[in-house]
């Protein structure tokens, strides 16, 4: 159960995690609002439904949902983020047995997580939810002790990476495709352009890195409601040819191989899919100090975690970097390796399928 499957990380990581599970798991994906492009990427053998929501209450678009689900007649639903609370008492009203809710990152609206309204729907509807899962400890951390719900009925999975499709690919060749020259130190971040994820900080770091490092490129990859902002804080920086705004990024892997270092600098993150993927691609990265970043950036070894919204902070990391070619190589192998280790997409589905194994036999047990 999701919002809708536009472009963004929650939908990229439910598009992963379904198109990895087992045979034994059959998936459908319900998006309260509509689907969006992230369909395309699915198997075609799920089955996406899409239920018109209108923005705020919308008690015609409940029924509907109900219908859905008594007409689906899944063993589980499992509902993600905020966005989509209602699912939960429509599952219980469908006659669904079992009801996972997922945190995969704090509202927009609310990044701290303090919304007191809001905290009190989630204890409120608590009792209907079979088990919490979150993809970070951070956010488990907060349900547990700021909204809180009870310890043993909360799991953290991490978000996982295709691995295969994010290997190191030709570095030349990746310039030599978008137009960058070979010679270039570029650093990156990929996501939307939205200002929780706060790329004008990044903007800033660069223009001071550029008075020492004229070779320093920025390629901005995504869409979103700060583009124009963001275009015309690189007009105003001066920073024209030195920033590249590259849009919608359909062929992540692609902008990825073409980098020499990864920044992230969002002021909010629950589990970075983008973060995964830079690491999978073998690069060492820098990341604010929120949410999960801390628990895929060992700072020191495959990256540097810095303060949220401090240019300069983003900039003195950036610099030792670019200083340093020995560096990006070791830091960027140990990212690679983490990945590897902790990060693939089958420990991921593996996990959430133990999780949806345990819960069914649980209910057998309690006879619902």
């Amino acid at each position: 159960m999701v919002h809708s499957l536009a472009v963004g990380g929650l939908e990229n990581g439910v598009v992963n995690l379904v198109n990895t599970a087992g045979p034994d798991l059959r998936h459908a994906i319900v998006c309260l609002t509509e689907a969006g492009a992230m369909r395309y990427r699915l198997k075609p053998t799920v089955e996406v439904c899409a239920i018109g929501k209108r923005p705020g209450q919308d008690l015609a678009a409940f029924l509907r949902l109900v219908k859905l689900l008594r007409k689906l007649r899944p063993a589980i639903v499992h509902s993600r983020n905020w966005a989509t609370f209602d699912a939960i008492p429509a599952a219980r009203l469908a006659g669904v047995r079992v009801v996972v809710h997922g945190e995969h990152g704090r509202d927009i609206s609310d990044p701290e997580g303090r919304n007191r309204r809001r905290n009190w729907i989630r204890r409120v509807l608590a009792p209907l939810v079979s088990h919490f899962v979150t993809v970070s400890r951070d956010l488990e951390r907060w349900l547990r002790d700021d909204v809180g719900l009870p310890a043993d009925r909360i799991s953290t999975i991490h978000n996982g990476v295709d691995l295969s499709r994010f290997a190191r690919t030709d570095r030349l060749e990746s310039r030599d495709k978008l137009g960058l020259p070979a010679g270039a130190i570029v650093i990156g971040t990929v996501g939307r352009l939205d200002p929780v994820k706060d790329q004008a900080a990044l903007v800033h770091a660069l223009a001071a890195l550029t008075h020492a490092h004229p070779e320093a490129l920025l390629i901005i990859a995504g869409d979103g409601p700060c583009r124009q902002d963001l275009a015309r804080l690189v007009g105003t920086l001066g920073l024209a040819r030195r920033v590249h705004l590259l849009g919608e990024c359909r062929d992540v892997p692609l902008v990825l191989g073409a980098m020499d270092l990864f920044v992230l600098p969002s002021i909010a993150e629950g589990m970075s899919n983008t973060l995964l993927e830079a690491m999978a691609a073998g690069l060492p990265v820098i990341a604010t100090r929120v949410g999960g970043n801390p628990e895929l950036v060992e700072d020191g070894v495959n990256g540097r975690l810095v303060c949220a919204q401090d240019p300069p902070g983003l900039h003195e990391a950036m610099a030792a970097y670019v200083d340093d070619p020995h560096l990006r190589a070791l830091h960027g192998k140990a990212s690679r390796e983490r990945a590897v280790e902790c990060f693939g997409l089958d420990r991921m589905a593996e996990a959430y399928a133990g999780l949806y194994r345990r819960l069914l036999a649980r209910g057998r047990q309690e006879g619902r």
